[in-house]
């Protein structure tokens, strides 16, 4: 049997209860379960147990080095329905001084973000199946900026992202 889908990550914090808000306020994620220094978060559109598990170790934890000086993961990426969702938890990140950037993949658009620890996260609609011309599919060999009003006027702000190819259809 393979590998079906990533069910949850777990992330080291300096402050468990500093990082519920974070991700709650940002991404709209509910606490399922919480204890003396760990919390375990819950996306609004997942059927996961929990899609996110957190644990404190205390204010004088250091910073990540992953991808500057040691290896590690360098970020997680969580997936919505539409680019108008995506507009929205852009602005959302932008008033909390999060967003970092926004990129183009062609069969992604993609807005990454920093959590309080400086954690990096991505955020992203995938553009649907019956959408992915040639022209989208040969586009994935360079990253450019991301345009989300021309986005939203070439594949509409509610079209269903992800259909055909991370969502069965």
């Amino acid at each position: 049997m393979p590998v079906q889908r990533l069910n949850h990550a777990v992330l080291y914090v300096r402050d468990v209860e500093r990082s519920v808000a974070f991700y709650q306020e940002a991404l709209g994620f509910r606490v399922v379960m919480g204890m003396r220094g760990a919390a375990f978060l819950q996306a609004s559109g997942s059927s996961n147990d929990h899609d996110l598990g957190l644990f404190e170790l205390g204010p004088h934890a250091g910073a990540s080095g992953a991808g500057r000086s040691t290896v590690g993961l360098y970020h997680l990426a969580w997936e919505v329905d539409t680019l108008a969702e995506l507009e929205r938890i852009a602005v959302k990140l932008g008033e909390m001084d999060a967003l970092v950037g926004a990129s183009d993949h062609s069969t992604t658009k993609a807005l990454y973000a920093k959590d309080p620890d400086g954690l990096e996260f991505e955020v992203s609609w995938l553009v649907p199946a019956d959408l992915l011309t040639e022209e989208v599919l040969n586009g994935r060999s360079g990253i450019k900026p991301l345009d989300l009003a021309r986005e939203k006027e070439r594949y509409g702000a509610q079209t269903r992202g992800g259909l055909g190819v991370s969502i069965p259809v």
